[in-house]
């Protein structure tokens, strides 16, 4: 194997992929990346055989086609620390050679055929989703998972497909978010009852690994796993087992007594001030809506209190109902400051309810008065 490489290239694909490959593994060569040369492609692979991660990287001249087993952390220092435009890389029955205009570095070699495989994208049954679409649902909905959840499979993001829609749902059991957005479908793929829960950490790697460009990227879901392709990229996720629950019946079904506009920029200051008082123990914030304002106060018991007003759009009748503001934080931080939501309340015990003009959702469960 041997080729020339443009660093900057093959640095911003191996950081990716990189993030696949685990720190410990029964199975050390997991622990490095795979570079195959075969023609004109350089092709970059990672796994940990839950998620895998299979990359095209240009900016190669290829000399003589091969395998190579790069070493993740010293490689991606050699990467790192390098300042050459291009480098070299040679590998043969004991070494690979890396060479840079004044530098030199030989790696010990492992045998690339006991990499595992990451297959190409080569559904034929599929669904289109935009690029930015898909990259905005992770960020608005990857925050709200539950790792630590052993009732129901909660560590992942549920995408469901019907009606030429995708929504994604994902809840810890105290709040939960959800974003629809219109999909295309191609060929006949899985029915809408299929239940493909993504895992967090597959949603934050598909996350980084998608292009800038406004291209569709192809989701082709299977009974038990994801394949994911986006531009000459393609990652690979074992599903979530379990069940999710039924979400739908989440959402608040009796009447609303307050519906207030919030613009996102002052409310999120707003409960970053009141919140300068919370602790673990006393988390709550009052949330007081009437008479043009809203009033954010907190009491701390030895951390003293918070009283934050923001003139609104309300003149109802006043209704307050009880947050904890980390969940108030972790929605509107992943929104515009100048976009608009919709904060729908009926009481203080009933779960309030977020929305947006995008199909974006957000119910929160209100805290009790003697759980502050």
């Amino acid at each position: 194997m041997k080729a020339i490489c443009e660093r900057e290239k093959l640095s911003h694909a191996f950081q990716t992929a990189a993030g696949v490959a685990p720190s410990r593994s029964p199975k050390p060569i997991l622990q490095n990346l795979k570079l195959e040369l075969a023609g004109e492609k350089a092709v970059l692979t990672g796994t940990d055989l839950e998620v895998g991660i299979r990359m095209e990287v240009p900016g190669f001249s290829i000399e003589q086609p091969g395998s190579v087993i790069l070493p993740k952390e010293r490689f991606g220092r050699i990467l790192q620390e390098s300042s050459d435009e291009k480098l070299s890389l040679e590998g043969d029955e004991k070494q690979i050679l890396v060479r840079g205009e004044r530098s030199e570095f030989q790696l010990p070699l492992e045998n690339p055929e006991e990499f595992p495989d990451i297959a190409a994208f080569e559904a034929d049954k599929y669904h289109e989703v935009p690029v930015s679409f898909f990259r905005e649902t992770i960020r608005r909905t990857i925050f709200a998972t539950d790792n630590e959840s052993s009732r129901y499979a909660l560590g992942g993001v549920l995408i469901e497909f019907a009606d030429g829609n995708l929504t994604a749902v994902a809840t810890d059991g105290r709040r939960l978010a959800k974003q629809e957005g219109p999909v295309k479908s191609v060929g006949e793929p899985l029915p809408s009852d299929q239940m493909t829960i993504v895992p967090t950490r597959a949603m934050q790697l598909i996350e980084r690994a998608l292009g800038d460009g406004e291209e569709n990227i192809m989701l082709a879901a299977r009974e038990n796993d994801l394949l994911v392709r986006s531009g000459t990229t393609t990652i690979y996720t074992r599903l979530k087992e379990g069940r999710f629950p039924k979400w739908r019946e989440v959402f608040p079904r009796r009447e609303v007594v307050a519906k207030i506009d919030l613009t996102v920029g002052p409310f999120h200051a707003a409960v970053r001030q009141a919140a300068i008082v919370t602790s673990e123990e006393r988390r709550g914030v009052d949330f007081t809506f009437g008479e043009g304002k809203v009033v954010l106060a907190a009491r701390g018991a030895e951390l003293g209190q918070s009283h934050v007003e923001l003139p609104i759009a309300y003149e109802s009748p006043s209704v307050s109902v009880m947050l904890d503001p980390r969940y108030i934080n972790d929605f509107l931080r992943v929104l515009d400051p100048e976009r608009v939501v919709t904060m729908e309340i009926r009481d203080a015990e009933t779960a309030v309810v977020f929305a947006t003009d995008d199909g974006y959702a957000y119910v929160v469960m209100p805290l009790a008065r003697d759980q502050r």
